[in-house]
C-alpha cells in the first residue's frame, strides 16, 4: 500500500502587493483553482469521485489538502503524477491533467508572481509550475498490439465502465477495459486471484508503455512444475541425441566441415 494518503495543491500570487491565502484571495482564483483541482483528480476517466475527496484550506498561500480512500485507490493519479516529475510528460498522461497543468503555466507565464504546487503529505514535490517552466507535449509513436498479461486481478466490475485492475510483477496497477457481458459469462471468480489477461492496447514504441487496454479473454493459465512432463521431455532428448557422441562435431558436419 502506497504510505502518501493525501495530495496538497497550493497556488501562490500577489494581488495589489498583498500575498493571497485564506484571508485574501479573489473570488474568481478561488473558483478556478477548486475546478481545476477538482478536474485534475477526477482526470479523464473520472479516476476519483470528487463527492469522496475530503478537503481542507490551510493557512499560507491559498492551498487545499485532499484526502480520502478515493485519492488512495487512484492508481492512474499516481503514475500521472510520477510522470509529471518531468516536463516532456504531458504527452504520456491522462488529457484532462495535462489540460489543467497547461492552463496553469500559461497564467504563471501571464502572472510574474503565480505559482503552483502539488505535494504529498511528506512535502515531497511532484511537480511545481511557475513562469520559467516548460511542461510540453512529445509526440509518441504508438502501435496496437495484443498482449497477454499476467497478474493478480486486485478489482473488477462497474456499471458504467466495467474494468479489471490487474497487479503485475513490480507492484504496478493496470486497468483494463471490459465488457459486462464478458465479465458475467465468467464463471470462475477471479477478484483476489493469479491470472492471466489476453488483451488489445496501444504500446509506446520508446518506453513499452500500454494504453487504452481492453480485454479480449481470461486465459487459463496454471503456472506449475509437472515431474512427469519434464521426464518425457529428458526421454525424448535423449533418444534424438544418442548417436550423437560430440555435439561440436555434429554442428560443425551440419556446417560442412569434415
Amino acid at each position: 500500500m502506497n504510505p502518501i494518503n493525501e495530495l496538497r495543491f497550493a497556488v501562490n500570487d500577489r494581488i495589489n502587493d498583498v500575498d493571497i491565502g485564506l484571508k485574501h484571495v479573489p473570488l474568481s482564483l478561488l473558483g478556478e483553482f477548486q475546478k481545476d483541482v477538482s478536474e485534475f483528480l477526477k482526470g479523464a476517466d473520472r479516476d476519483v469521485d470528487p463527492a469522496q475527496v475530503l478537503i481542507a484550506l490551510e493557512d499560507g498561500s491559498l492551498r487545499f489538502r485532499a484526502t480520502g480512500l478515493a485519492v488512495m485507490a487512484a492508481a492512474s493519479l499516481w503514475a500521472d503524477l510520477e510522470q509529471l516529475k518531468s516536463p516532456d510528460s504531458l504527452s504520456r498522461i491522462d488529457a484532462k491533467r495535462a489540460a489543467v497543468v497547461e492552463r496553469w503555466q500559461t497564467a504563471a507565464r501571464q502572472n510574474p508572481h503565480r505559482n503552483y504546487l502539488v505535494a504529498d503529505n511528506a512535502a515531497q514535490v511532484f511537480f511545481s509550475i511557475n513562469g520559467a517552466s516548460d511542461y510540453r507535449r512529445v509526440e509518441e509513436a504508438w502501435v496496437q498490439v495484443e498482449k497477454y498479461l499476467h497478474g493478480k486481478v486486485i478489482d473488477l466490475g462497474g456499471k458504467a465502465s466495467p474494468n479489471v485492475h490487474l497487479e503485475i510483477e513490480g507492484g504496478g496497477i493496470l486497468k483494463v477495459a471490459a465488457s459486462q457481458e464478458l465479465l458475467a459469462g465468467e464463471e470462475k471468480n477471479h477478484l483476489y486471484r493469479p491470472a492471466l489477461l489476453h488483451v488489445t492496447a496501444e504500446e509506446n514504441l520508446r518506453t513499452g508503455v500500454l494504453r487504452n487496454l481492453r480485454l479480449l479473454a481470461f486465459e487459463a493459465h496454471q503456472p506449475r512444475y509437472d515431474d512427469d512432463e519434464f521426464q518425457q521431455m529428458v526421454e525424448r532428448g535423449t533418444r534424438a541425441w544418442a548417436g550423437v557422441s560430440s555435439a561440436a562435431d555434429w554442428v560443425e558436419t551440419l556446417r560442412g566441415g569434415a
